[in-house]
């Protein structure tokens, strides 16, 4: 069974209501139906009904068992508009803005939806930039409990079922914090982990490499000291885990190379947690992967939110948007 197979088998278990607000883009609702029809999690749709409804009509889209709820008539407008206010105030929004946003930016009213118990998360970012998706996520649902950085992860499958946990890796931070320090990158390492456990195996041990043009200094730098000390904050945060850097990609993956470069590191050649120093590095290694070893990329994906939200490729398919929707789903199975 593939990865997204079993996404969808856990989210079956449990059925949640995860709100797409991207409804102008055919692939959404593509998605949708693909959701509906597999029945695997409850779908809002937020716009204006006929537009939604013409729209899948043209396509052969059947929406049948979708809610479709257009803000500018929501019995909820005034309840989120208050709300919204309340929460931005101290910030300088005003009442005005407030309602302004909800009725123009649909990922503000479903961050709204999903902040006020009105549904379990969402998903978009097919027609609009990352930021567009994480801004009202975290200024409106922020982070979790005890959550000091908020982070972006991808949950790679590659065909080489020899790499990672059969295939699949978690490659984080590659969507969100440009340059983090190390404390941060700590936090998105003990973050991983989470997810790793969440999402890809409960039972198997996550083993965490931390990513860097170096190993074990064989180089020296800034650049790597602050992967050292990234390393170093994450085993006093977290001393269980299997961590280790600084190390080169393939040392991290590869057996053979590992006994090389690394002979005493209990992750060396067997890691199934990369962890970038940056966003370039991160952005840049997912996209290889995805491209030369034709792997499945799910993601952005949001760690250390309060309740989950998760952003789409602009050039995801239909499979893609239902594929994160299910993974959204289990996600808020955890909340």
């Amino acid at each position: 069974m593939s990865f997204i197979e079993e996404m969808k088998l856990k989210a079956r278990q449990e059925l949640k209501t995860i709100v797409l607000p991207e409804t102008e883009d055919v692939r959404i609702l593509k998605g949708a139906e693909i959701v509906l029809k597999e029945g695997y999690a409850k779908i809002i749709l937020l716009g204006n009904r006929d537009n939604i409804l013409s729209l899948a009509n043209e396509n052969n889209i059947n929406l049948e068992n979708a809610t479709i709820i257009n803000p500018i008539e929501s019995d909820k407008l005034d309840y989120y508009t208050n709300n919204l206010y309340e929460l931005r105030k101290e910030k300088g929004m005003t009442y005005e803005e407030a309602r302004k946003l909800l009725l123009e930016n649909s990922r503000y009213f479903a961050s709204m939806m999903v902040k006020m118990g009105d549904a379990d998360g969402f998903v978009s970012g097919a027609c609009h930039p990352t930021s567009d998706t994480l801004r009202p996520a975290l200024q409106i649902i922020k982070g979790a409990p005890g959550v000091k950085t908020v982070s972006a992860f991808f949950i790679m499958c590659v065909p080489d079922k020899e790499f990672g946990d059969n295939g699949v890796l978690i490659f984080a931070d590659c969507g969100m914090n440009e340059n983090p320090s190390a404390d941060q990158l700590s936090d998105i390492a003990i973050s991983s982990v989470l997810s790793f456990k969440e999402l890809v195996n409960s039972e198997d041990e996550p083993k965490i490499a931390m990513l860097s043009y170096s190993t074990k200094g064989s180089a020296k730098s800034e650049l790597t000291e602050k992967v050292i000390e990234a390393t170093n904050l994450a085993h006093e945060k977290s001393p269980e885990l299997l961590i280790d850097g600084e190390m080169q990609l393939d040392s991290a993956i590869i057996p053979e190379v590992a006994k090389l470069k690394a002979p005493n590191s209990h992750v060396a050649g067997y890691a199934n947690i990369l962890i970038f120093p940056d966003l370039n590095s991160g952005n840049i290694g997912y996209k290889l992967v995805q491209r030369f070893a034709h792997a499945e990329a799910y993601g952005p994906l949001c760690q250390g939110l309060a309740k989950p939200v998760n952003d789409l490729s602009r050039g995801c398919t239909a499979e893609d948007v239902a594929g994160v929707v299910a993974i959204t789903a289990v996600q808020a199975q955890k909340v």
